[in-house]
């Protein structure tokens, strides 16, 4: 037991440095890298301790595993990055949710107590709406199907996801004793699905970046849970990382857009972003002096600025524009001008993704700069563009 406790702490802390050393662009490959080992570390425990080598089955199934991985994440470009996390989210949520659906089949017949009854059960369901909300995230992204979420009212669809939700808690946490328990996995899975596609469905694409955030924590949740099924502790304590991860990003990200968790999920959209503005103010309709006038030309305005700031938005990325953005940068510091880029933490769609889009074109990270970093220069600045 100690030993097991040894290596599931050295395994965590592998995944810990990785996710410290990834908070900085300069150090991110080596955070990837250091993930990656420890994962590859985990792997090779899981089969340690069952006290024999790896099945020969299990081995092709991994070697297959890793070649689609390779696969996608070669051919994926970092536009689709959002699409991807998504996906690997739910194929997350699967995992966990055929490990718990496992040892329930292996154990059908024994005497189960409620822990492992809880358990099993809320890992195969989160499990569950983590795989089939993910599937309508990435669909909805991909522009493949339900592009448009439901245009009802948003109160009786939150109710709906409401119903499904506390269902299916109860399914988990109670396991259904009364029921044969060929039917506990299957109503749970299935309850578990409705939930997920439901509460996706609802979302428009915008706020899909927090929905991918918190399916995310989700797939950390359900394996964490799962661990704790089948008595694994590397599992257990991994899959609380990620859950806690996950939920500490989606908070920032809800106050990043200015968005409440539950109105996301709602799918309740704000009067601004529903094109219902509010009346404008005489001072704000008044046309400026013609003295006061900024010059109309853009060429004018960038050969009279000393001081730029360029903020990408999400329209650059879609037009893969940011080879341009830099030959623009590269010419206004060619004629002696400090160029910046202030980077919103979504304008990509989900945090970093702008930062690595513009760093593909070699634009150096010095220069990019969160909003709260950059805020104050604002006020010194030429010209935004």
């Amino acid at each position: 037991m100690a030993v097991t406790v040894l290596v599931a702490v050295l395994i965590i802390a592998g995944f810990l440095g990785g996710i410290r050393l990834m908070q900085s662009p300069r150090t991110a490959l080596w955070g990837n890298r250091l993930g990656a080992l420890a994962m590859l570390a985990a792997l090779a425990w899981a089969f340690a301790a069952l006290g024999r080598g790896a099945p020969p089955a299990a081995l092709l199934f991994i070697a297959l595993g890793a070649a689609l991985g390779l696969a996608l994440g070669q051919a994926v470009k970092m536009i689709h990055m959002p699409q991807t996390v998504a996906l690997l989210n739910g194929f997350g949520g699967a995992a966990s949710a055929l490990v718990a659906w496992t040892a329930v089949l292996i154990r059908a017949g024994q005497a189960s107590g409620p822990l492992f009854r809880g358990t099993s059960g809320l890992a195969l369901g989160i499990g569950a709406l983590t795989f089939s909300g993910s599937v309508v995230a990435v669909l909805k992204l991909q522009g493949l199907a339900f592009r448009r979420p439901p245009r009802r009212g948003w109160p009786a669809p939150a109710l709906r996801s409401s119903l499904l939700l506390a269902g299916l808690l109860v399914l988990a946490g109670t396991g259904l004793p009364g029921l044969a328990p060929g039917w506990v996995p299957a109503l749970v899975a299935l309850t578990g699905l409705a939930a997920g596609f439901f509460m996706a469905l609802r979302v428009g694409g915008a706020d899909m970046p927090i929905v991918i955030s918190l399916l995310n924590s989700f797939s950390g949740i359900a394996a964490a849970v799962a661990g704790l099924a089948v008595n694994d502790i590397v599992l257990a304590g991994t899959g609380a990382l990620v859950g806690v991860a996950g939920m500490i990003l989606t908070r920032l990200m809800c106050r990043a857009m200015n968005r409440g968790l539950p109105a996301v999920l709602a799918g309740f959209v704000p009067a601004a972003r529903a094109g219902e503005a509010g009346p404008a103010s005489p001072e704000a309709a008044a046309p400026p002096a013609e003295e006061d006038a900024p010059p109309k030309d853009p060429g004018e305005l960038l050969r009279s600025a000393r001081r730029v700031i360029v903020v990408p938005g999400y329209g650059m990325a879609v037009a893969q524009a940011q080879a341009a953005v830099r030959q623009l940068a590269d010419a206004l510091e060619e004629r002696g001008r400090a160029v910046r880029f202030a980077i919103h933490p979504v304008a990509g769609r989900m945090p970093g993704h702008m930062n690595v889009l513009l760093a593909e074109v070699g634009i150096d990270y010095e220069k990019l700069a969160g909003l709260e970093e950059i805020n104050p220069e604002f006020k010194e600045t030429d010209l935004v563009v």
